[in-house]
């Protein structure tokens, strides 16, 4: 009888082990050295029809507290880790966590055809993965074919004609542009790398719904063994939710302005030679562009004098360029063909609440 329950004990044990599914880190999905590959279901990242997006139990689902303004494009956001590879806690203005060789940040750009009815279905766009390989991220774009049985690999980028419902009812459409392998270089570029943009340690600072229960992410990844040298969640900072009004209007501010402008607007960025500098850790009023006159005066400015002058929104560079779509006038320079309404909303609001000076000079 005894071994009757044992034979039992060890079938049921290796049932549940074969049906098992791997999880983050367990698993190689596919083989580092072919990437890119033609085809983005060849990577095996999804599960069932690909374009209902039901990512394989190895990836890691994540958002940030405050994301980058794509045109009012939907984004699904996953981590790969490699098996055994195990990302470092890193608290830097720009340095994101530290990944390991294999690591794909694999991210989905989607619209919803009616933003007050999920139910009426999206249209999946684009997937832009960014591959930790040769020590390097490598950037690969995937467009998404019109019947959304998959993505193709383009290293030129394209251009398509988007519409949707607004949150107001109204119909909305702008040409939305898919980057092209110069233009992710461009946005990711510090110093001489090329590097990760959203997965800070201060924008993964908050609550996450996982299926099995809400948890913080950063706490969760140590959870699954795909993060290490957490130190105690007191000690590690918090990034605001730009449209969460339980933070201050100048931490909403400060959030919107390091993730949208920082990645170009830093010391090591592309635009340091404006030397305005927008990341959460900047604490030099002038870097951020209070009273600050352009390097270099042009249709840019608005016939405005200063980036930003304290209590007069309407005065200010920063906002004349963010309420326009003309070219060489409109910031940020790629990724945006329309106006984000809320956004300028907030630093318009931000820039009015700024005490008025006579010490601009």
């Amino acid at each position: 009888m005894n071994r009757i329950y044992l034979l039992s004990f060890f079938m049921i044990a290796l049932l549940f082990t074969a049906c098992k599914k791997e999880g983050p880190g367990e698993i190689e999905l596919f083989d580092l050295e072919e990437v890119p590959f033609d085809r983005l279901s060849d990577y095996g990242f999804f599960e069932g029809e690909i374009s209902d997006l039901d990512p394989h139990p190895s990836l890691v689902p994540y958002e940030l507290s405050t994301g980058l303004f794509s045109n009012y494009a939907e984004k699904q956001r996953f981590v790969y880790f490699p098996k055994k590879g195990v990302a470092t806690y890193v608290d830097d203005a720009q340095r994101t966590l530290e990944f390991p060789e294999g690591t794909v940040i694999i991210k989905t750009f989607y619209y919803e055809n009616d933003f007050t009815n999920p139910a009426a279905g999206k249209n999946v766009l684009e997937t832009r993965l960014l591959i930790r390989k040769g020590g390097e991220w490598l950037a690969a774009e995937y467009i998404w074919l019109d019947d959304q049985s998959d993505a193709e690999y383009k290293i030129a980028g394209a251009q398509k004609e988007v519409s949707w419902i607004h949150y107001d009812g109204s119909e909305r459409n702008t040409l939305y542009a898919m980057p092209n392998e110069n233009e992710c270089k461009g946005c990711h570029e510090l110093g001489n790398d090329m590097v990760l943009i959203g997965p800070k340690s201060r924008y993964l600072n908050h609550v996450y719904a996982y299926e099995d229960g809400p948890m913080n992410q950063l706490e969760k990844w140590a959870s699954l063994g795909v993060l290490t040298g957490l130190p105690s969640m007191n000690d590690v900072p918090e990034a605001a939710l730009w449209d969460d009004e339980s933070f201050t209007l100048d931490q909403r501010a400060r959030a919107y302005l390091d993730i949208n402008c920082a990645h170009c607007h830093n010391a090591d960025g592309p635009a340091n030679n404006t030397g305005m500098f927008l990341d959460w850790h900047q604490s030099d009023s002038t870097k951020l562009g209070i009273c600050k006159s352009p390097v270099a005066a042009g249709s840019g400015t608005g016939g405005n004098d200063y980036a930003i002058l304290p209590g007069k929104p309407d005065e200010s560079i920063m906002i004349y360029r963010l309420n326009s779509l003309e070219l060489d006038v409109s910031m940020p320079e790629l990724g945006r063909s329309v106006i984000h309404d809320e956004g300028l909303s907030l630093l318009t609001e931000w820039v009015a609440s700024l005490p008025e000076t006579d010490n601009c000079q």
